[in-house]
């Protein structure tokens, strides 16, 4: 009788053992499906940039600012009480709007983007834009002037658009820009329009919205030779006609190489401006450098400079703090497109943080209509007021800049330094602005 009650008591114990460590199981499982169930799915960025051809000043930027916020994600965001992981796919658009928009599209269907931010002339944002408005997916573009933009992809201020949002400056604000530059040089106020049949140019030379009835309204004659063909080789013509008609002042938005034999030729048939100041095609170091010692005293509208009075609100750097990191990872000067490549993933990403359902894209559309941010570039809000011309643009600040000879052993050959900022005054004037120098 002993033995067999030894045997029931040793089974007992085992049974409440094998319970013991079943029950552990349990909650151990259960533990682990609480984890799994605070943890979201992977939730994915898209992000469309001219990597190559002409345009591709606008995009040497990306991969610095794609390590730095990568690196801020590593652990992931929350949104709506889950964190998720994050993934940037990046796309080049070889500065083809066809291309963009094919990328685009595949962003949208193949890798199933939540958001998607782009830049980089209208060429790169609209068609990248459309596609995202064609199939419901919330967009962020920056860096093009907000009418080819808006007007440029059919929009209609009465309404809108409904997927895309945009912030930028647009052509009020390079016509008060430039017009403020030029009142501090003696000239007799005959400008002449270099703009070529793209979205750019024909935003910039439409009768009604574009430079010619303001400049004219406000004491400039205009000489307006009509549109050239992108990748123009020979310029002649137009350089006759700003010579005939007494030109003092350049105006355009050619691309780099557009620019470089404009200007390369009318030095050598002898046609020297007193100021020539360009959108888009001097807007980098590197542009600037290939001209040699013709860069010299060209101005232009400066978006982003790292005396700027911002800070970002992923890191908290100022502006220049930001440059000065981008210039030792880089070796390489900074640019303006790197104030607004790292704002639109603030924008992007003060969305996801506020989307209440990141499964519905109308739910982060929403978010992103709410934004109201202080970026590294300014405040951009959609919420309506002054700068906020129609319902899918925010104006940002602008001034006018100089690009000047560096001292030697700089980082570049050339400083563009800001010369006027009567639109912008709480950014900080670095020097005068002079006659371009022969």
């Amino acid at each position: 009788m002993q033995d067999t009650q030894e045997l029931k008591d040793r089974n007992f114990a085992q049974r409440r053992k094998v319970l013991q460590l079943a029950g552990a199981a349990t909650v151990l499982s259960a533990s682990s499906l609480t984890f799994a169930q605070s943890a979201g799915r992977t939730v994915r960025i898209g992000w469309v940039s001219p990597e190559t051809g002409p345009l591709a000043p606008f995009g040497e930027v990306d991969q610095f600012v794609n390590a730095g916020v990568t690196q801020l994600l590593k652990s992931g965001i929350t949104i709506a009480g889950k964190n998720h992981p994050v993934e940037i796919i990046v796309k080049d658009s070889q500065s083809s709007p066809n291309r963009a928009a094919e990328v685009a599209s595949e962003l949208i269907l193949k890798n199933k983007i939540d958001i998607m931010v782009v830049g980089g002339t209208p060429e790169t944002t609209n068609p990248v834009a459309d596609q995202c408005e064609l199939n419901g997916i919330p967009c962020v573009s920056a860096t093009c002037p907000w009418q080819p933009w808006f007007f440029g992809r059919g929009g209609d201020p009465k309404k809108g658009f409904d997927w895309t949002y945009h912030f930028f400056w647009g052509l009020e604000d390079i016509i008060a820009v430039f017009t403020n530059m030029w009142k501090n040089v003696p000239t007799n106020k005959v400008v002449g329009l270099l703009l070529a049949n793209d979205g750019d140019g024909n935003a910039w030379g439409d009768a009604k919205l574009g430079l010619p009835p303001a400049l004219k309204s406000m004491g400039y004659q205009v000489v307006d030779p009509g549109r050239y063909q992108a990748f123009q080789a020979d310029f002649s013509a137009q350089i006759s006609a700003f010579k005939k008609a007494g030109v003092e002042i350049v105006c355009g938005v050619p691309t780099p190489p557009d620019f470089k034999n404009f200007w390369t030729q009318a030095r050598q048939q002898g046609f020297k401006p007193k100021v020539v100041t360009m959108g888009k095609a001097i807007a980098f170091p590197s542009s600037i450098e290939a001209l040699g010692d013709a860069g010299d005293g060209l101005t232009q509208e400066a978006w982003w400079t790292p005396n700027r009075p911002f800070k970002s609100s992923l890191t908290g750097q100022t502006s220049q703090q930001f440059s000065d990191a981008y210039e030792a990872s880089s070796k390489k000067p900074w640019n303006e497109s790197l104030g607004y490549a790292h704002a639109m993933f603030e924008v992007a990403l003060d969305t996801l943080k506020r989307t209440k359902d990141i499964e519905s894209k109308a739910s982060i559309r929403d978010a992103l209509a709410l934004t109201d941010l202080d970026t590294i570039t300014g405040h951009v809000s959609w919420k309506g007021g002054p700068l906020n011309p129609v319902k899918n643009v925010v104006r940002m600040p602008l001034v006018g800049g100089q690009w000047v000879k560096a001292a030697p052993g700089g980082k570049s050959k050339y400083n563009l330094v800001v010369v006027n900022s009567d639109s912008s005054p709480n950014v900080p004037v670095q020097a005068k602005i002079k006659p371009i120098p022969y």
